[in-house]
């Protein structure tokens, strides 16, 4: 995971033979920075998948791909709700339109794509195979339909969004009441306890890990976004799946699909998102 939050959301999945870029919600240039840090530049990218059209998945794509002309996979809806606001990337020559619910393969990876419920035009999720390995990519999503969750039975690795701790939300004296309505609609975004109900209906597959995404600054933490998913593997008897958080401002593990435990943390970049205090004195593989 590059980089997951309400401020910005893109992964690098890759394989020996395919690197695909997840959403392109950072800026351009952290993009890039972010990917160096992976050992990839943009121009060894073989594709940008794109969830949906909110800015916060897509705002980097516009100068990422004017500069390093990376193919766009998307939804024809998601391509015309992107058009409409983006003046070059109208022009953009290399789009690969599918149809939601379709299968695709680019290089030697698997693309299954299905419909999550989502305010968005045509919000998708992504399960990806290669070599009898795969990963679950769900970012965005009020509920889990019980397609998704079929989508997602023979996965090995879950991304899945924990946006908001129920009690956190409530008590938030910023967002008006509309808009935690919304966010806990059922085209909003997945609770912790709604995500820990999903991984709980995938216990009987392959799962050996879940790296949770989307975690809203203001109403959620890892600790308890993290605590919801470990409280209930320990309660069905399975503490040995991993469980991570992916944070806004640091690229996560990076981790390698069938196999457990990643590799170590790369560099953080608070400061590009958040202001700072100033001192006082004293296989398939997720990147």
């Amino acid at each position: 995971m590059l980089g997951s939050g309400s401020a910005g959301n893109s992964a690098l999945v890759a394989s020996n033979h395919c690197r695909i870029l997840v959403d392109g919600g950072l800026s351009a240039r952290q993009i890039v920075v972010r990917l160096e840090q992976c050992g990839i530049t943009p121009a060894q990218l073989d594709g940008v998948l794109l969830t949906h059209e909110h800015g916060d998945h897509v705002c980097g794509l516009e100068v990422l791909c004017r500069k390093f002309k990376v193919p766009i996979y998307c939804n024809r809806l998601t391509a015309e709700a992107i058009r409409g606001w983006s003046g070059s990337l109208g022009e953009h020559k290399n789009w690969r339109l599918f149809q939601t619910g379709a299968d695709f393969t680019i290089c030697d990876i698997q693309v299954q794509t299905f419909s999550v419920p989502h305010d968005a035009v045509d919000p998708v999720g992504y399960a990806f195979h290669c070599e009898g390995n795969a990963l679950g990519f769900v970012t965005d999503l009020g509920y889990a339909t019980k397609m998704v969750v079929e989508r997602l039975r023979k996965v090995h690795t879950l991304v899945i969004e924990t946006n908001h701790d129920e009690k956190m939300l409530q008590d938030d004296p910023h967002r008006p009441w509309p808009v935690k309505q919304r966010i806990q609609s059922r085209h909003g975004h997945l609770s912790n306890a709604a995500a820990a109900a999903v991984v709980e209906q995938l216990l009987s597959g392959k799962l050996e890990r879940v790296v949770l995404g989307h975690l809203s600054r203001d109403c959620n933490t890892p600790e308890r976004a993290a605590g919801a998913i470990r409280d209930l593997l320990a309660q069905r008897g399975r503490s040995e799946i991993e469980v991570h958080c992916a944070m806004q401002g640091a690229i996560s593990l990076r981790f390698v699909i069938g196999q457990t435990v990643g590799r170590a943390f790369q560099p953080t970049f608070d400061s590009i998102f958040f202001e700072t205090a100033p001192a006082t004195g004293n296989a398939i593989r997720a990147a």
